[in-house]
């Protein structure tokens, strides 16, 4: 069983979503890795933050290497930066990883970089990613004005590459929203996939509570 979490935007929330399904799935005894493919921003030497919470959030301890196998330093689109570090991003690397991070686990989650159509690669897109990977995609959607056209438009993109969408999740990332029962009502009137949990805005926010507002069961349907 894996999931892949993308997002409407970069700065939704994939990660803490991310952490909290690593949190609910371990509560039901599973084993749970995380999976950050690829990475930008990281300080120095230091493992990346999101790194750093996946494997965190995680009960099996994978090697870094798997769990991240392409992180950069500067914190722009993945694609920029691997030229910026000379390298250019392989799929075909990214999925062995993946391949044996599920020979560990019960549960993979694989958190992607921004949005479904970020570039990797000169040609390959994070779409292209997750179908060769062959799981089903779980969407955050951040919870702030212009969001219904954001979520309309990657559940359009998600269909379109003949991927599956098992559920969303509407994350507030914003202290207040105008109309956001109203915003979400909308969504759910038009995606057809279950809402698996509404989170609301915290300035702390810790994806071990936050595990308790997703309704995992819903995945199974």
């Amino acid at each position: 069983m894996s999931y892949f979490v993308t997002g409407t935007d970069t700065g939704v929330g994939k990660t803490l979503v991310s952490c909290a399904l690593l949190h609910g799935f371990a509560a039901q005894g599973k084993r749970v890795v995380g999976m950050k493919p690829v990475a930008a921003g990281r300080v120095g030497n230091d493992m990346h933050e999101d790194v750093k919470q996946l494997r965190a959030a995680s009960n099996v301890l994978a090697d870094e290497n798997q769990v991240n196998p392409y992180c950069f330093a500067q914190a722009i689109a993945p694609h920029i930066a691997a030229q910026q570090a000379g390298v250019s991003i392989d799929l075909a690397r990214i999925v062995k990883s993946f391949r044996a991070l599920q020979s560990l686990a019960d549960v993979v989650i694989v958190e992607g970089a921004g949005g479904f159509r970020v570039p990797l690669n000169a040609e390959q897109d994070s779409a292209e990613l997750v179908r060769q990977l062959g799981i089903p995609v779980i969407l955050v959607v951040g919870l702030r004005l212009g969001c219904l056209n954001h979520a309309l438009l990657t559940c359009e993109a998600i269909a379109a590459r003949g991927v599956r969408l098992a559920g969303w999740v509407a994350n507030g990332i914003a202290v207040s929203m105008s109309h956001q029962t109203e915003n979400i009502a909308a969504l759910q009137q038009r995606i057809a996939a279950p809402l698996l949990g509404i989170v609301p805005f915290q300035s702390r926010p810790d994806a071990g509570e936050i595990s308790s507002r997703l309704n995992l069961k819903l995945l199974e349907s």
